[in-house]
């Protein structure tokens, strides 16, 4: 029944010209609010479904929203398609993920996409939101974009963030409160602005509980499982060992809690180990993880929404931004310090 119902059959049953009904499903201004509600209402009756490429045709927009990325993390990309493709859903737009090679020339990736797929918007990840090349084609194309915890140039775009020196300041401050004293760091991939401000949240809160940040307690991982793991091991070499161990996001907080299984350490008996971003496997693992819960999918939604709202240049010319809460998840992974 769907496909043999057109415009035509929606502008018949609303009483309306086919330009009227393709005003309204376009969300275009100057639209009766009785004509558009009669206008809904037959969409809904005839369950009608706008073809998109018909719909792009007609007009300016191509009702395609892209994702950037370059992240080792699967659970990360996954959360943020979910959360950009929810908001997307409800205003009849499509999302198309496309994965970036940072290393690579990223304008050659970009370029081509842009020309081929006629994005409406683009929702930029770490590292890509923080790379000039390709911000710079984006904006000479003309193509807008939001991006998600950018470190640099915030004054450039519209972006969504969380408080990432806070949250990992309070992770922090959780493990000394529980006695610790020894708390080893692993950082995040170097290229992305999280890790940096992660890191950074963990030496204030050390410092302000008048705790020394130790040089062979710091060891850098690139937000991957196998990085977790070989800092672990560099980490838990010998007898000289940290009572707890917070890595900057969770699949290397992962690694850490295979290491201290191989070497038959008890988790959080003999190591604490924290984590961050809250993903599957901090629910799935055992001991389950405690970890800063990073509302991903809340904040690719946010990003969606300033592309389609077209929110992204306030009254004074400053691009708009929005900070999102985090929350500490306390798990089994972490406890007293053993005495």
């Amino acid at each position: 029944m769907n496909a043999k119902v057109t415009i035509h059959d929606v502008a018949r049953m609303s009483g309306v010209s086919i330009k009227t009904v393709s005003r309204v499903l376009n969300r275009e201004p100057n639209v009766k609010a009785d004509t558009r509600d009669r206008v809904q209402e037959a969409v809904a009756a005839l369950n009608y479904r706008p073809n998109i490429s018909a719909r792009s045709l007609a007009g300016s927009k191509a009702y395609l929203i892209g994702v950037f990325f370059d992240n080792p993390s699967p659970a990360y990309v996954t959360d943020v398609q979910l959360g950009a493709i929810g908001r997307c859903r409800t205003e009849g737009y499509h999302l198309i993920v496309e994965p970036l090679d940072s290393e690579g020339d990223v304008e050659e990736q970009v370029a081509p996409m842009l020309a081929t797929l006629r994005m409406d918007g683009v929702i930029l990840t770490p590292p890509v939101c923080d790379d000039v090349r390709v911000l710079d084609v984006l904006d000479a194309e003309g193509v807008p974009y939001v991006r998600l915890s950018p470190d640099r140039d915030l004054d450039r775009s519209a972006y969504v963030r969380m408080d990432d020196v806070a949250a990992a300041y309070d992770m922090t401050a959780h493990l000394i409160k529980l006695g610790h004293k020894d708390i080893a760091f692993i950082k995040g991939h170097p290229d992305h602005g999280a890790a940096h401000l992660r890191y950074e949240g963990y030496a204030k809160a050390m410092a302000e509980h008048g705790l020394i940040v130790r040089e062979d307690r710091v060891a850098q991982g690139w937000f991957s499982f196998r990085s977790g793991f070989e800092a672990a091991e560099t980490l838990l070499a010998g007898e000289d060992r940290p009572t707890a161990i917070f890595a900057s996001n969770d699949d290397m907080a992962l690694g850490v809690m295979a290491v201290a299984n191989r070497l038959r350490l008890n988790v959080p008996e003999t190591l604490s180990v924290a984590g961050f971003d809250d993903t599957p496997g901090a629910k799935v693992v055992w001991p389950q993880l405690t970890t800063v819960r990073q509302p991903i999918q809340a904040m690719a939604a946010a990003a969606a929404d300033l592309l389609l709202s077209g929110a992204l240049k306030g009254e004074d010319g400053v691009a708009p931004s929005r900070l999102l809460d985090f929350e500490l998840v306390v798990r089994e992974s972490t406890g007293p310090a053993a005495e």
